[in-house]
């Protein structure tokens, strides 16, 4: 099946025959839907909507293909060049299963990965996290890697202590771009706890999102067409009654 899609797409870029709009797009203009089916993927899978699961991986393949196809076109490498390269890293990744023993888990996997970073010429602890990624999830993976060296505090004491210093210097700034500065070291701060309380960011901020998504749309089927004349104390009423709805 997987060879229908690679033809479509051929088609598709054709400069001959092909669309217009497929023909005219690069890995940069590409990137952004990759980004963004990705996290459609992770919305689905949220939901326990496995239909809409099946279309976000279909429209997530769309992309690897679009990329491969461009790729091809470039004389780089092709869809089975990505496909041979992902599948010599699974088995490298797992000596334990494909090689001639030693030990699995995630231990191993980092040191399997870091010694790949090496072999690229990547030798800091920091080399190879995408600078693409979401910033939060990035902040989180900063840490953990300066965490294998040592460079991190003993418990969660310590960075919610950090908090309280950026909340305190997010106060006192004196201009726009301090604010700004204090600001990030305050949410890198608030990754940092997050990480010693083995709290995910990137899924805590998202949930937070669902949850605040949830209410206020409830607050506006509660009010109807009268919601935007509520007064701010109104709203926090309502809003109130709403989470007492959840609880």
């Amino acid at each position: 099946m997987i060879d229908r899609l690679v033809a479509i797409m051929a088609r598709l870029r054709d400069p001959d025959t092909g669309c217009a709009w497929d023909i005219a797009q690069g890995f940069e203009s590409i990137a952004p839907y990759t980004i963004e089916e990705a996290y459609e993927v992770a919305d689905a899978i949220a939901r326990r909507d496995m239909p809409e699961l099946k279309d976000e991986l279909g429209d997530l393949l769309l992309q690897v293909v679009f990329h491969s196809r461009i790729a091809e076109e470039a004389g780089y490498f092709a869809l089975p060049d990505v496909v041979a390269a992902v599948s010599d890293k699974m088995e490298r990744r797992h000596p334990h299963i494909f090689g001639d023993g030693g030990t699995g888990g995630s231990a191993a996997w980092e040191q399997i990965k870091a010694s790949e970073r090496a072999d690229k010429g990547s030798v800091g602890a920091l080399d190879g996290v995408a600078i693409g990624l979401p910033a939060l999830l990035r902040a989180d993976k900063l840490q953990r890697r300066a965490a294998r060296t040592g460079f991190d505090w003993p418990d969660a004491n310590g960075p919610r202590a950090k908090i309280d210093e950026e909340i305190a210097e997010v106060e006192s700034a004196a201009s726009a771009d301090a604010i700004e500065d204090e600001i990030g070291d305050l949410l890198f701060s608030v990754v940092n706890w997050a990480r010693k309380l083995g709290v995910d960011p990137e899924a805590a901020l998202r949930r937070a999102n669902g949850k605040f998504e949830r209410r206020f749309s409830a607050m506006e089927r509660e009010a109807g067409p009268a919601f935007k004349g509520l007064t701010l104390a109104e709203m926090e009423a309502s809003w109130q009654r709403v989470k007492r709805t959840e609880d």
